[in-house]
């Protein structure tokens, strides 16, 4: 028994070690449902370089429930993009390269889902109700997938607890409302 123990041993050994050394694989690819290529700029990685740009841009590592920042003026050219980090619950609002806001957010609780990876607004409303549930408000409504995952002004306790919806605080959702258009890229990761 005690040479089995200690083959067992030199195994794992052998084997943990080899996972030291070896190669990372690559990121699998995330599936696009609108399929339309992303820019390459936009993969993986972008929620700490998010992060980073909002320490740069408003000196803040974080933000409470509920609370936002948002630049004073924004640049006039460059595409609308954002970026929403469940890891940290913040979304991040650029214009071209430019960081124009972030805001604490509420993804979905557990045993709901809200999807990472690349996508795309394709419906915007100023005002929506949930046609799942309870005729829920959703102001500001930007769908993103065709399951009615969208992104909405609502309740943002400072943890998960949507049905998979990305919800933010109300003004920072009317503010983003005005900055995208139908196409702008919505990049979810955590």
């Amino acid at each position: 028994m005690h040479k089995l123990l200690k083959g067992l041993a030199i195994v794992s050994a052998i084997a943990l070690a080899g996972c030291e050394t070896a190669p990372i694989a690559p990121a699998p690819k995330v599936a696009q449902p609108v399929g339309q290529a992303m820019p390459y700029k936009w993969t993986v990685g972008n929620a700490e370089k998010a992060h980073k740009a909002m320490i740069a841009t408003f000196s803040r590592a974080g933000l409470a429930p509920g609370q936002f920042v948002w630049a004073e003026t924004l640049p006039a050219e460059g595409d609308p993009k954002i970026i929403i980090d469940l890891l940290t619950q913040t979304a991040y609002a650029y214009k071209g390269d430019v960081l124009v806001g972030a805001a604490s957010v509420s993804s979905a609780r557990t045993g709901m889902v809200t999807p990472l990876g690349y996508w795309k607004v394709l419906e915007k409303r100023k005002q929506y109700r949930s046609k799942k549930y309870n005729n829920a408000s959703m102001p500001f409504m930007q769908r993103i997938d065709e399951y009615g995952i969208a992104l909405h002004g609502g309740v943002n306790p400072g943890y998960p607890a949507s049905h998979g919806c990305v919800r933010m605080p109300m003004v920072f959702a009317e503010k983003l409302f005005g900055l995208t258009k139908l196409g702008t890229e919505v990049v979810i990761e955590g």
